[in-house]
């Protein structure tokens, strides 16, 4: 499992130019940029390793700086979705964009790929927008991250129809989001009826089974003899 940065199936984006620039200069101005590898540090927000491609400057004439650059631990707040837009996207605060920072450096990073072929909703400032998914980030090894009660997994997506935060890139866990596919279920509405759980389920938790020597060795050996045995 990986341990502080790992690999992410990649995808373009435009950079919010000011983070390049210790947040002095260019707000407002964007670079674009491949975002291939994801990193996670606790109590922050998912951090990102990109390549910058430098095609910002096509068809300006001016000289292609950035094309090949990288940047490590770009945070997720400085993202923005390769999409084509009629006015940028406001920036967001780090807790609209990922209400709960990362909980390890332990952790894993993959596609819920059944959970793909339809867009999402995202529920941020108590409304819901259709998002993309590109993908999901869990963790573990940590007191916060192995607690049930407290366990969140980061869902990465792209704002759609948003308002002044579409294409804007976020990290939400289930309790932010829903899945929508129309052919396989019809997406519910209201507050699931759920509790998280505050219990951990393990095999040694009954005194009856570990009591009980018989039921501990009831394997596939259990009660042959020598002369029914196979060898």
């Amino acid at each position: 499992m990986p341990y502080l940065q790992s690999s992410i199936p990649h995808f373009k984006c435009w950079v919010r130019r000011e983070y390049t620039h210790n947040h002095t200069e260019y707000h407002g101005e964007f670079l674009h940029a491949m975002a291939i590898a994801v990193t996670t540090i606790p109590n922050r927000c998912l951090s990102f390793q990109l390549i910058f491609t430098g095609c910002e400057a096509d068809d300006t004439g001016e000289p292609n700086v950035h094309g090949g650059a990288m940047w490590a631990r770009m945070p997720i707040t400085a993202l923005v979705g390769d999409t084509p837009f009629e006015d940028w996207p406001e920036p967001m605060p780090v807790h609209a964009a990922q209400p709960w920072d990362c909980a390890s450096r332990t952790h894993a990073a993959y596609v819920l790929e059944r959970a793909t072929p339809c867009p999402w909703m995202a529920k941020i400032g108590g409304e819901f927008y259709p998002a993309k998914y590109y993908f999901t980030v869990d963790y573990t090894d940590s007191e916060i991250a192995d607690d049930p009660a407290q366990h969140k997994q980061s869902h990465v997506l792209e704002l759609l129809d948003a308002g002044k935060w579409t294409g804007n890139i976020v990290a939400l866990p289930n309790n932010r989001v829903r899945v929508t596919h129309p052919a396989w279920f019809e997406t519910g509405s209201g507050a699931p009826d759920f509790l998280p759980s505050q219990h951990i389920h393990y095999s040694k938790s009954d005194l009856d089974y570990t009591l009980d020597v018989n039921q501990i060795f009831d394997n596939l050996y259990a009660g042959t003899t020598d002369d029914d045995s196979t060898g």
